[in-house]
């Protein structure tokens, strides 16, 4: 049965608080983030996975970002998780040097150098999921397969990469016969997004499948040193048994879906694109915002409606969306905006909508302070 949507869920998220005048200081669309807010996000998922004694790897593909990289690790995290080769290269130009790629690498032809460079100047861990992978992963590290440690992707119910857990020692023999050094192996509970009620038993899976794969690797004489799980929605609800360690990524911002699915609460959404309404259209209750697709991106989730929402417009949703246009549907009796008013949307899933960014705008107690670049911007590959 599908969720309902968020209107009917009366979860009601707030933008960072800040006066309209200083919004519309700055030219719209742009991305705003409360360093309050994030540095709370980052400080309490670091203290609860602490008190777990789970490590902390967050997935950089959300911010991108060096600086709150840097945040993220003052405040204990043991490394760095990133999505691509390309997100590895920047993090370690930065002075990274503790990264896993949790992605089943194939990395053929320029990718191969690429991966391998990143290997000779970090301590990498890079994810597989087949002998292929191995295979691919073994050319392309050459010398570095001695210092390069490799996990192994299992499936744990969210149907997209990863082995079955009963096939870990076979990907494991097959890596070993290439002089791969498997160290663990890693899920994403991502199941764990279908809705409110999902995240106890994707947690529950990813622990189960988890406890299986290591076991697995165990039956072939290989340690499984890392037991890595993955996703803000399950992170603190799979911080347990033979789990070392969790790779949450959206929490440091914290987005729409993420109040909808009860991971952060309403309060704590860091993250908002602030738009200007840009036409009004009375006789048909609608308006339209200068924030479109290549702001908000048209990542949608069944449990909530539209691409987004106002909060200090009632929390009306963002019912379409065009390249550059943002088109609300104003119910009855709710307030209309005047051209030219700059409000804070916040996104469905921020991930995406960072990536659509150069540079975030920080701002402290309610004014800007600072200009920080999206460092892996389109790093896609």
């Amino acid at each position: 049965m599908a969720e309902a949507p968020i209107a009917s869920m009366k979860v009601a998220p707030t933008a960072p608080a800040v006066d309209a005048d200083v919004l519309a200081s700055i030219e719209t669309p742009y991305l705003m983030v409360d360093l309050g807010r994030m540095d709370a996000a980052i400080a309490d998922m670091a203290g609860s996975l602490a008190a777990r004694g789970v490590a902390l790897r967050p997935h950089a593909k959300t911010h991108k970002s060096l600086e709150v990289a840097r945040r993220q690790l003052a405040a204990g995290a043991v490394g760095l998780t990133v999505a691509t080769i390309g997100e590895a290269e920047v993090f370690a130009d930065g002075g990274f040097d503790d990264l896993f790629i949790a992605y089943p690498l194939v990395p053929i032809g320029t990718k191969g150098a690429r991966l391998r460079a990143v290997a000779e100047r970090a301590r990498l861990s890079v994810g597989i999921d087949s002998p292929t992978g191995a295979e691919a992963v073994a050319d392309a590290l050459g010398p570095a397969v001695d210092t390069t440690s490799v996990l192994i992707e299992v499936d744990s119910g969210g149907r997209r990469s990863g082995t079955a857990p009963g096939d870990v020692a076979a990907v494991a023999k097959a890596a070993a016969r290439r002089g791969l050094r498997v160290v663990g192996v890693f899920t994403h509970g991502g199941h764990g997004y279908e809705g409110p009620e999902a995240k106890a038993a994707a947690a529950a899976d990813e622990v189960r499948a988890l406890t299986e794969a290591a076991a697995g690797l165990s039956s072939v004489g290989i340690e499984a040193r890392v037991v890595s799980a993955g996703s803000t929605p399950t992170a603190l609800m799979s911080a347990r048994g033979a789990v070392t360690e969790e790779r949450p990524g959206t929490y440091v911002f914290g987005d729409r879906q993420q109040v909808a699915l009860g991971s952060i609460r309403p309060d704590a959404v860091a993250a908002a694109v602030v738009a200007m309404v840009v036409s009004v259209n009375r006789a048909q209750r609608r308006f339209v915002v200068d924030a479109g697709a290549k702001t908000l991106s048209k990542d949608v989730a069944p449990y909530l409606a539209g691409h987004g929402e106002i909060p200090t417009l009632g929390g009306q949703p963002i019912a379409r969306l065009s390249d550059h246009h943002g088109a609300v549907d104003v119910a009855s009796g709710d307030p209309m905006p005047e051209v030219g008013q700059v409000v804070a949307v916040l996104p469905n899933h921020i991930c995406p909508v960072v990536n659509l960014f150069d540079s975030f705008s920080v701002f402290t107690d309610g004014q800007p302070t600072a200009t920080w670049r999206v460092d892996a911007r389109g790093r896609n590959s």
